[in-house]
């Protein structure tokens, strides 16, 4: 991915961080320093990045996960709305995505739950720790949400193929992507709006949601498509040629009274 920096690498796998979550944090950092001084900017920040390490965690989640059935992981990026682990293929098998699309979920359901043991049992208990509890408890709280969030099923989020692989188990997997993929440009819509009432955040998540819904809509039927016909139906069966003391004209006129790129030149 274009603007991002390689961090280091784990199990093969390259980190990365898009130029933009560099200046998320910035942003926030100022804007915390100019609210409370460095302790109060220190103190968030340090929660940002504990954050977004869960979201890494939950993205070799998926990578890992992929591995178990031969499929790499070349690079996760960290975005300023989340990770994105960029895998070789998507598999076509539902089993597959299945399990891959929950590993993500199921990495901040221990992390939670290990927050839990560790002590963070009154976030579940009283909501006002999100906001003035400790650390623990706020990001207890917060891997809860991740889980919730992103097993609703709008696709391409996790929730999102994790229907797409219940529904490929009773369909085409093409036909399965659409309707997942329709049901994803719905969500967009919702978060969008509530995004212009409420947070103007969810405006990017519904972006993010309604093209990648669209991009793997369009990709899963452009394979559909190329599977239904031999390779014999798109060879060129007839080839224009040029005599050898042909002019670069008529070698021109060629180019360009057809779609040829190449023209072999004969003996006549």
């Amino acid at each position: 991915m274009g603007w991002s920096i390689p961090i280091f690498r784990v199990a093969g796998i390259q980190l990365r961080i898009h130029i933009t979550f560099l200046l998320l944090i910035a942003w926030l950092a100022f804007g915390y320093y100019a609210q409370g001084g460095s302790a109060v900017a220190a103190s968030r920040v340090i929660f940002v990045l504990l954050l977004f390490l869960c979201v890494v965690l939950h993205e070799f989640g998926h990578a890992f996960a992929a591995k178990a059935f031969g499929i790499n992981t070349p690079d996760i990026t960290l975005l300023p709305i989340g990770g994105v682990a960029r895998l070789e293929r998507m598999p076509e098998e539902p089993v597959q995505e299945l399990i891959i699309a929950v590993a993500g979920p199921l990495v901040n359901v221990v992390i939670a739950l290990g927050l839990f043991v560790a002590g963070g049992s009154q976030a579940l208990l009283n909501p006002s720790t999100v906001e003035g509890g400790g650390l623990i408890a706020q990001l207890l709280t917060i891997n809860v949400v991740l889980v919730l969030f992103n097993l609703l099923p709008a696709f391409p989020m996790d929730g999102g193929r994790v229907l797409r692989a219940l529904l490929a188990t009773r369909m085409s997997y093409a036909r399965a992507t659409q309707v997942a993929a329709t049901v994803g440009q719905g969500f967009a819509f919702v978060f969008g709006f509530i995004g212009l009432l409420w947070n103007p955040f969810l405006i990017f998540i519904a972006l993010f949601v309604y093209i990648g819904a669209s991009q793997e809509a369009a990709l899963a039927q452009m394979k559909d498509v190329s599977r239904r016909f031999p390779v014999s139906s798109a060879m060129v069966r007839e080839f224009r040629t040029l005599s050898e003391d042909a002019s670069l004209q008529e070698a021109v006129d060629a180019l360009l009274a057809t779609s040829q790129h190449d023209f072999p030149v004969v003996n006549e």
